[in-house]
């Protein structure tokens, strides 16, 4: 029997938390017996999952979205890798903004061309926007989750990057784009032409959205690549002599190529 029976009582009050209910299926439901340190280290990261993929709703603005996508943390693209073995991040993103309120109410209606231009000046926007806060959020939307957010096809989203590219000549941090992923084009060819350009790395850094170390690190394994090249080594004994993948020397191969064209006479 308890010596203090009065603080039991209120002590009950403060075990009927979410954590101890965790614990408790996990031990109870579950039958997950051992460690209670391992139990209750469970139930934290548990609680934290649930507190990263809803967020309080008061956390929220307005227009805002909570969406769980692509975390932006080194990680490459694995020929074989799943969607779901990718780490993920929850951002918060403003999908609509008082600015795009006040857009619809004084939109003046022009004829078919000028209302299309006037849609796509907007969606443009839209887009750099998402991208641009998943990215400071620390997260990585792909061209599919644009389409399904912006309710665009994936060709539109497509074309929306190109014409911000060369409109601006900025590379948006798209997933596809930071992972060397699909039909897109590359980081690494990108970064390499901006470099073959005489741009400096730093401005490539702004340019691309890209880190630092990233960047020198294209350019490190493009330099290597490219003199011996010019040394007349052919790409086996590149790929011995780098110490990379074939598939990474044909890469770096075929851009020397593509932005030197007279070289390959």
């Amino acid at each position: 029997m308890s010596i203090n029976p009065t603080r039991d009582r209120y002590e009950s009050i403060n075990k009927r938390t979410f954590h101890q209910a965790i614990i408790n299926l996990l031990e109870n439901e579950y039958k997950i017996l051992g460690s209670r340190k391992v139990i209750e280290m469970l139930a934290d990261d548990i609680e934290d999952l649930h507190r990263e993929f809803y967020p309080s709703s008061n956390k929220v603005g307005f227009g805002e979205i909570v969406f769980t996508t692509t975390k932006d943390d080194g990680q490459r693209q694995s020929y074989g890798k799943k969607t779901e073995d990718y780490a993920t991040v929850t951002v918060t993103l403003p999908l609509i903004t008082k600015e795009d309120v006040e857009r619809r109410i004084y939109f003046k209606k022009g004829d078919r061309n000028s209302n299309y231009r006037h849609r796509e000046s907007r969606d443009i926007k839209t887009m750099v926007r998402l991208l641009k806060e998943a990215k400071q959020q620390g997260g990585l939307l792909s061209g599919a989750e644009l389409s399904v957010l912006m309710n665009r096809s994936l060709t539109t989203i497509r074309k929306y990057l190109n014409a911000y590219r060369e409109k601006t000549g900025e590379i948006l941090p798209l997933k596809g784009y930071v992972l060397d992923q699909g039909s897109l084009p590359t980081h690494k060819g990108i970064i390499i032409n901006l470099y073959e350009q005489g741009i400096s790395p730093a401005d490539i850094v702004l340019k691309t959205s890209h880190s630092q170390d990233a960047v020198d690190r294209y350019i490190k394994h493009y330099e290597q690549v490219k003199k011996l090249l010019r040394k007349k080594i052919d790409e086996k004994a590149i790929q011995e002599i780098t110490g990379r993948s074939m598939k990474v020397v044909k890469e770096y191969i075929k851009l020397y190529y593509d932005l030197n064209p007279e070289t390959n006479k």
